[in-house]
């Protein structure tokens, strides 16, 4: 049963011997003679009580132990169902019984005299020993066993254990005559780990005795565990032997690591004796908790009925499979002793003051491996003593290793199963996995088999729910670390079971929890830091139908339609002195310069490509550079008409306005050329690793023949300004140089701003580009071309004649700055729109002199007589 340190096995040892004999009685507890005697290591007493200070070979034992007193009676009913029965005919299957008092050095000297029973003591070599006891069955704990299966293999005395698991026992070198009909603990200690990682308890606490069954046990337990990825919070032990003086001590230091450890699952490697002292202590501190037991308590009626063990928590544990025993419970309530045999275990449960039927304090089901342990020495006998339906005519008085010969190769069916040894003589038998059910009536815990291990799959298969005792039936957690979450993966610490939870980067993922590591997307997908899945970016660019698009085109749809009604103004006004005087065809190229800026804007529109990208940037180039060509020329007539006379001269013979115009243009033409040839612009794709999106834009190459193309504009936007200022004294009326300085300042104001952000490469730089072509265009277009229609729409015809522009211009003669002659106040427009040169075009003195007839004329008449006379004498000129 101890599955751990003292397999909880059924108490007895079988010698099975051959004829009668009168056997000391007071050396052992219980005999009853036989044909074949088995010998019975029970474990009825718990404790050896001088074991501090004992002087004599003998022990004296204490603490009567009910359920291995159990495991030893279902020996005894076993043996004599068998000889009431026909199995064996002919053949009576006697048992001795001795004591262990759970101490190895008490089951060696209890062992020693079943040996020597035949009347001389065991030489130290004589390996031709044949005692009357042919085989032992026992003992229950596995520290205990070690001990015996020591001194048996050295005479091959057949011992058969139902409750000694040690992993150790398996060695069939140093124990070649154990045989037991459990599995072997390595695979309990893997069923144990299988069952925590089911859960997904990865954070456990383990409390172990301290002999060396408990720490094999330790040992094979924390090798599975590694293999399931489940850590130790702590590793404490306690003293093996019930009467070790520092017991209670270490039992409050445990429960203390306990109390105070961040697990919530804690697996007992104890007999049960130390689990319930333990139990006491954890109950009068409220600690609450998931407890793992071994097969050597994980069906522990005493422990189950202890007072207030409903508040101890969660327990679940492995037991070995259990099976009926016919019969059994009936011989328990009517205990007796037969004629003939002795036992003093049945005399001393007789006299213990108890109240409850044993089968009440007792789980009768945990003995059927003892059931298993009798009929498997039955069954070997039968082949050895060549049994047939009537009798067994062999040799009875045979040598203990021909029976232990024919144990080896049994193989039998019970109960629908079937069992042999394997090569390590062990059964493989499997465990039932144990739940304690609370009884509210009773205040107890009930045993329900809620699942089993198989040992040949290796895995836990659960057959009924669990019911938790928590709030809200929910499954304990008991983690290093919390979980970690879709889109983060482990970040181990030193304590492999312990991370922190790191996020996924970029371009990595995770979909699971508790992943060891986040994978890379695939395929062209992409993800953003803490992604729990991969998707193809987006593909970023002004979209016709996206914002960017929507208010540009608005815009630009405006900028058209007020160029296209400057163009009926014109068409309807060409012949009128305003559009004259406003620069004639010098207002179509002005608007087709005007034309091709907006007209560039729409190549910011859609997903770019290298052709695109040069276009749009030289179309700006080329249209804005006319446009501030035109502007310039009209800047310089300014200018150039209101200078002195003698210093006109020298400057009319630049004022050409066709080769002003064509020169202008062409270089910026030159410099477009040369930036496309060797620094031409292209498409650059921006794909950065924390966004979602690929940006697809304009490069203009290194940014040299980008600058030239924005400075050359600007320093003909500064000559304009300069021009314009200087000339800024002329008369209001048909002046503009107001105009020209505003919209030159304009331009040069937007795009000194823009500089920087183009520089510092923010990427609203195209939108801040856009911005500053339609600010530039549409300053042209207020400040040049919508005065025109207000003075062509809404003047009087009177007041936009030469006539009355002479009037205006001799009304302002003396607000004219003293250096500026008389005769030269502003050119007059001919009829062909051109401006005359301003030796032409400069008022003459008879001009002057009408001017001061104007000043002096009191009546209206005569100043109508002088328009009609003026108008005469400028048509004559221009005939």
């Amino acid at each position: 049963m101890s599955l751990w340190k003292y397999a909880i096995a059924l108490g007895p040892v079988l010698l099975v011997s051959v004829g009668t004999s009168d056997y000391s009685v007071d050396k052992c507890e219980a005999w009853a003679d036989g044909d074949v005697q088995i010998g019975i290591l029970s474990s009825c007493y718990c404790k050896v009580e001088n074991l501090y200070d004992r002087q004599q070979p003998e022990m004296l034992c204490s603490g009567f132990c009910l359920s291995s007193f159990v495991h030893m009676l279902a020996v005894i009913h076993t043996i004599e169902t068998i000889n009431n029965s026909s199995f064996l005919p002919g053949v009576r299957l006697g048992y001795y019984i001795c004591d262990t008092c759970s101490d190895a050095s008490k089951a060696i000297q209890s062992t020693a005299r079943m040996l020597s029973e035949n009347g001389t003591g065991p030489g130290p070599c004589d390996l031709t020993l044949n005692p009357r006891v042919k085989a032992i069955i026992g003992p229950r704990y596995s520290e205990v066993a070690l001990s015996v299966a020591r001194l048996l293999s050295l005479y091959m005395v057949p011992q058969i254990s139902s409750t000694a698991s040690a992993e150790t026992l398996s060695d069939r070198l140093r124990y070649p005559a154990f045989l037991r009909t459990v599995p072997s603990d390595i695979h309990q200690t893997r069923a144990l780990a299988e069952l925590m990682s089911y859960y997904g308890w990865d954070w456990v606490g383990v409390v172990h005795g301290d002999d060396d069954y408990g720490h094999s046990a330790l040992h094979s337990f924390l090798t599975e565990a590694v293999n399931e990825n489940i850590c130790t919070a702590f590793e404490e032990s306690v003293p093996h032997l019930l009467d070790n003086q520092n017991i209670a001590t270490r039992i409050q230091e445990v429960a203390n690591i306990i109390q105070t450890s961040n697990t919530n699952v804690v697996l007992l490697i104890l007999k049960e004796e130390l689990v319930k002292k333990l139990f006491t202590e954890i109950l009068k501190r409220n600690i609450s908790l998931t407890w793992i037991a071994t097969d050597s308590w994980s069906m522990s009626q005493d422990i189950a009925k202890m007072e207030g063990i409903n508040e101890i928590g969660n327990i679940l544990g492995f037991s070995f499979i259990t099976g009926p025993l016919p019969g059994f419970e009936e011989y328990l309530q009517k205990l007796t002793t037969p004629p003939g045999v002795t036992n003093k275990l049945i005399e001393m449960y007789q006299k213990l003051d108890h109240k409850e039927d044993i089968t009440e304090v007792v789980d009768i089901s945990i003995a059927y491996g003892d059931r298993l342990a009798v009929l498997t020495i039955a069954h070997a006998l039968k082949k050895l003593l060549d049994c047939n339906q009537t009798t067994c005519p062999g040799e009875k008085d045979f040598p203990p290793w021909k029976l232990l010969k024919e144990l080896k190769n049994i193989n039998f069916t019970l109960d629908n199963q079937t069992f042999f040894f394997n090569t390590s003589g062990n059964f493989v038998n499997g465990y039932d996995l144990i739940h304690w059910a609370q009884n509210v009536a009773s205040g107890q815990r009930d045993f329900v088999v809620v699942g089993h291990y198989n040992l040949d799959q290796k895995q836990v298969t659960l057959m009924k729910a669990i019911k938790w005792y928590n709030s809200g039936n929910m499954k304990p957690v008991s983690l290093c670390s919390e979980e970690c979450l879709p889109g983060t993966a482990k970040q181990l610490s030193k304590t492999s079971c312990c991370h922190n939870c790191t996020k996924c980067l970029e371009g990595t993922y995770s979909n699971g929890t508790n992943v060891q590591r986040c994978l890379p997307c695939e395929n062209g997908t992409w993800s953003l830091i803490g992604w729990t899945n991969c998707t193809a970016k987006t593909d970023v660019y002004w979209d016709w139908h996206g914002k960017h698009a929507t208010v540009i085109l608005t815009f630009v749809l405006v900028g058209f339609f007020l160029l296209f009604v400057n163009l009926i103004i014109y068409i309807v006004y060409c012949k009128r002195p305003v559009m004259k005087q406003a620069g004639g065809y010098i207002m179509l190229l002005i608007m087709l310069g005007l034309a091709l800026s907006f007209s560039s804007l729409l190549l910011f529109m859609g997903k770019p490509n290298d052709h695109t990208c040069r276009a749009r940037q030289a179309f700006y180039g080329f249209g804005f550079s006319l446009t501030v060509s035109c502007i310039l020329v009209k800047a310089l007539r300014t200018y150039v008409a209101f200078l002195p006379r003698h210093r006109q001269h020298n400057v009319k013979k630049f004022y050409k306005p066709p080769v002003i115009i064509t020169i202008g243009t062409l270089i910026q033409v030159l410099i477009c050329i040369f930036w496309l040839i060797f620094d031409s612009p292209s498409m650059e794709i921006v794909d950065f690793p924390n966004v979602m999106e690929i940006s697809f834009h304009c490069k203009e190459g290194s940014g040299i023949g980008f600058a030239f193309m924005l400075c050359y504009i600007a320093v003909l936007a500064l000559i304009c300004f300069v021009l314009a200022l200087r000339g800024r004294k002329v008369p209001h009326r048909f002046n503009e140089t107001g105009h020209i300085i505003l919209s030159m300042l304009i331009y040069l104001f937007v795009w000194v701003c823009f500089t920087p952000i183009y520089v510092a490469k923010i990427p609203e730089r195209y939108s801040i580009q856009a911005a500053a072509i339609l600010v530039s265009s549409y300053g042209v277009i207020f400040f040049h071309l919508v005065p025109k229609w207000y003075m062509a729409l809404c003047k009087k015809k009177d007041e936009v004649s030469k006539e009355a522009y002479i009037a205006q211009a001799c009304s302002t003669r003396t607000s004219v700055d003293s250096g500026i002659s008389q005769s030269s106040i502003l050119s007059v427009p001919s009829v062909t729109g051109m401006h005359t040169s301003p030796s032409q075009s400069t008022m003459n003195s008879d001009d002057a002199g009408v001017c001061s007839t104007v000043h002096t004329t009191q009546s209206m008449k005569q100043f109508r007589n002088y328009q009609s006379i003026t108008r005469r004498r400028y048509h004559r000129r221009s005939i």
